[in-house]
């Protein structure tokens, strides 16, 4: 999520030089954010009492018929006090109907005791107050608190210039980076790459011993230099224990006096178990039904933004004022980030990359349509024999269609851009107790092309499961592609920043690559060839440094033109384009030595790195997937080791993966760090990542100056730096299933036959193929078996030489000829329906 930045917050974080005497002349200041220039943050507030910012001041509107001052509060937490010390507490405040507030300072937690209770009086006009004392007690856990309840009337409250002075200064932040020997936390597969970091001061190779968990030497080596790292400032040396392969758990490498945290070595599955997370992650980021925890333990909600109060929607929601003359009910979806809002440009790159996740099972050799079948992730819809990768994506796809402009409307097929809340709210925040009024934001170009894109896709893979479905999905796809053919210049503007995230975006010409692409694929039709062909990315370069996301999204429409079955006359050279711009990553790759896919072209870190650098794993994997060539295989775990912990902050950045990993991301419903009774994110929650920009007042006070790797922090109010979103995991979980796939590396098995496929008749959604299959390995197959998947809607009726079924879009083959000797060939003929679109061939085969 992306917000507008003032002046003021840019200016935050530039390093101005302090004399020691100004620095002894102005007390310490204990607050962050207390003039509101940075928006809200860390600032909370009660769910009765939604406040925002307003010409520069915090501004709440304070409920009638409260009982206590108590009952409504304005504060902030992590206040530190030291006993002995004095302090200042100064603001300024003015209320539209005179009333006496509290104003403490306290603990944040029971027993709440006090060390400063003043009762301002406020009047309309606004003034100034100050407060003096000394703390009796010292703590990290203090809070101020405006205490605003009690008032039989409603009013409404401003604060200006909040400041807590006093103590000593906050210590100079120094993050906690663990041993000096940086590994991947989680573990490492027994046939794959194994590497770790290790930073020192030596310019020489140093010895390394690795151990089992017993403290046995099992392997040692010489460390190779690699010099200062720019983009940590680090100098560092790299130890390589590739040849390695005992499995066993606990292993630690020491360096240089140094022992790593502990690690596996192929005995935990972890990529199998985080595919099932990452996944898993989104049922708990539904929007409009209640989260159970008997599916998700500890992360059990209501229901949130059905309409039942406070929620004013999400059933019935009108447009911003003088938008449009209708409202929508706009249910559903997944909450985008560590807020309440619905994005449909950061849902479409999302429901593409899950929807991705399962066709790879479809193109790609080795890959485990069984694991993500139906049962296979924790959703409430087991049993109903569709794909739960599916169904999840399904939740954001029907999201998106109810933000499509209904028939007879203006810009009717257009997609609204978002809708979200019509002010920021506070941390921390139940779904269902926000009180805030909810606002459809205006179509835009983007979010109708990534309607047609992700609807495109979903019809194909849906149609074996659910045809009404599929159907609808396409006729969404074919409508809202012409209305943006119609309006192709409706942009999202930087200043629609109030409340949720921007999302802005003014170049969506690659939107338009991917959405025809999408359509292309699905329908076959030469309208949409047509404009694949001429997109002027259809030949460029769509491998930036940077990556690909929500914003930059022609990468997407390659990869699928790359991988799914097509007629597109060039697609040697799109699948070769794959190849070369994974090459250019896997070369970033190794020219670093943390081993990072990601060299931005300005040398500093995006806001959501990770994710950027997950998805260049993504093309890494894919051209894997078309060549074959291992390199690219290790070149995806050796990516990940940096994700996991092999970095300059020795941190893991995907939650309950690793020793020390983050687990205090920015989020309204996971925000354990604020209230105990909460939960922290799920496992397999993705943090953003270093933000070299550290946008947000937590950052830019600790972070100024940092090099790139170390311009993060993991506390919850770092929302440029922690956040979670549904992109970052979404990319997350593709590469993640990729890995799941790869058992514990090694050779690569291969099928013992070939396999022709070859359309005899393709006339009139009736298709014969005659498949022929010859046993290329020197053992009989006996009693083997045909399996492959359709891309397309076709099905089969009937088998000639065999017996067929099919379930969904996969097909199995038990040939009447059960025993093939070496060198032998049998042919089978199918015949089958296509229901719409294309009849590719299939793209993978296997036989035993």
């Amino acid at each position: 999520m992306k917000r507008k930045l003032s002046l003021a917050l840019v200016a935050a974080v530039l390093v101005v030089p302090m004399t020691a005497s100004a620095a002894l002349a102005d007390p310490a200041e204990q607050l962050v954010n207390g003039t509101f220039d940075s928006g809200t943050d860390p600032w909370w507030w009660t769910g009765n009492a939604p406040a925002s910012v307003v010409g520069g001041q915090l501004c709440a509107a304070i409920p009638a018929g409260t009982t206590n001052p108590w009952d409504a509060i304005i504060g902030q937490n992590a206040v530190k006090l030291q006993a002995g010390e004095s302090y200042k507490l100064a603001f300024k405040a003015s209320a539209s109907t005179p009333v006496t507030i509290r104003a403490n300072v306290q603990l944040a937690a029971p027993p709440y005791t006090q060390e400063l209770s003043a009762a301002p009086a406020l009047t309309a006009a606004q003034q100034s107050y100050s407060y003096t004392f000394t703390a009796a007690a010292d703590t990290d856990a203090g809070q101020v608190a405006f205490q605003v309840g009690g008032s039989a009337t409603a009013w409404t409250l401003c604060l200006d210039d909040i400041s807590l002075q006093g103590g000593a200064p906050p210590p100079v932040y120094v993050p906690d980076t663990g041993p000096r020997v940086r590994v991947n936390q989680v573990g490492y597969l027994a046939d794959g790459p194994k590497a770790a970091t290790v930073v020192t001061e030596a310019t020489t190779g140093l010895p390394w011993q690795l151990r089992s968990a017993a403290g046995t030497v099992v392997a040692t080596g010489t460390t190779t230099p690699a010099g200062v790292d720019a983009t940590s400032g680090q100098n560092v040396q790299t130890a390589d224990f590739s040849s390695y392969r005992v499995k066993g758990a606990g292993y630690t490498l020491t360096a240089d006096g140094e022992t790593s945290v502990p690690f596996d070595i192929g005995v935990n599955a972890a990529y199998e178990k985080l595919r099932t997370d990452s996944l898993s992650w989104y049922y708990t980021q539904r929007s409009g039904i209640e989260i159970l925890d008997s599916i998700a333990p500890g992360y059990g909600r209501a229901a949130g933004h059905l309409g039942v109060a406070p929620n004013q929607g999400d059933t019935d929601v009108p447009c911003q004022p003088g938008l449009c003359d209708y409202r929508l009910d706009v249910r559903g979806g997944w909450y985008d980030a560590g807020d309440h809002g619905k994005y449909v440009v950061n849902g479409g790159i999302s429901v593409y990359q899950l929807l991705s996740t399962f066709e790879r099972t479809k193109v790609a050799a080795g890959a485990r349509a069984d694991k993500l079948g139906d049962g296979s992730l924790r959703v409430p819809e087991h049993g109903n024999q569709v794909p739960d990768v599916l169904d999840e994506a399904r939740w954001e796809l029907e999201f998106m269609l109810r933000m499509q402009v209904p028939a007879g409307k203006p810009l009717a097929g257009m997609v609204h851009h978002k809708v979200h809340d019509a002010a920021w709210t506070g941390l921390p925040l139940d779904p269902a107790a926000d009180p805030q009024p909810r606002e459809l934001h205006a179509p835009s170009t983007a979010a109708t092309l990534n309607l047609a894109a992700t609807a495109a896709q979903g019809a194909r893979l849906f149609q074996p499961y659910d045809k009404a479905f599929a159907a609808k999905l396409l006729a969404a796809a074919k409508t809202a592609y012409a209305a943006a053919v119609a309006n192709p210049a409706r942009y999202a503007l930087v200043t629609d920043g109030t409340g949720g995230g921007a999302y802005d975006d003014d170049n969506v010409t690659d939107e338009f690559y991917w959405a025809a692409a999408e359509l292309f694929i699905s329908t076959g039709e030469k309208v949409y060839q047509d404009a694949v062909v001429a997109s002027p990315w259809h030949t460029a370069d769509v491998f930036r440094p940077e990556g690909f996301d929500w914003k930059f999204t022609a990468t997407a429409g390659r990869l699928d033109l790359a991988t799914v079955p097509n007629a597109l006359a060039d697609r040697a050279r799109v699948r070769q384009s794959v190849v070369d711009g994974a090459r250019g990553y896997l070369q970033t790759l190794r020219g670093n030595a943390y081993n990072i896919a990601y060299n931005p072209s300005n040398g500093k870190f995006d806001w959501g790195s990770n994710g950027l650098v997950v998805n260049n794993l993504a093309v890494i994997a894919t051209a894997y997937d078309i060549s074959g060539d291992t390199a690219f295989r290790d070149g995806v775990l050796t990516g990940m080791d940096y994700l996991l912990g092999r970095n300059a902050l020795n941190q893991s950045y995907v939650t309950g993966y690793g020793e020390r990993a983050s687990h205090n991301q920015h989020s309204r419903m996971y925000a354990h760090q604020l209230n105990p009774a909460l939960p922290n994110p799920p496992a397999g929650s993705l943090s953003g990542g270093p933000n070299s920009s550290i946008q947000d007042p937590v950052a830019s006070k600790i972070l100024a100056g940092c090099k790139p790797q170390f311009c993060y922090v993991d506390d919850i109010e770092s929302w440029s730096t922690n956040e979670i979103t549904i992109n970052w995991n979404s990319a997350l979980s593709f590469v993640a299933s990729f890995l799941a796939d790869q058992g514990e590396g090694g050779a690569v098995a291969k099928q013992p036959c070939t396999v022709t496929y070859t359309r005899v008749l393709d006339l009139g959604g009736v298709y014969i193929a005659s498949v022929t299959v010859r046993n290329t390995s020197r053992q009989t197959l006996n009693d083997w078996a045909l399996g492959f998947a359709y891309t397309g809607t076709q099905k089969v009726d009937l088998a000639v030489n065999g017996t067929a079924t099919q379930t969904g879009a996969s097909v199995k083959v038990k040939p009447w000829q059960s025993r093939l000797r070496p060198g032998e060939s049998t042919t089978i003929l199918l015949v089958g329906k296509v229901a719409w679109g294309p009849n590719a061939a299939p793209a993978v085969f296997t036989c035993g």
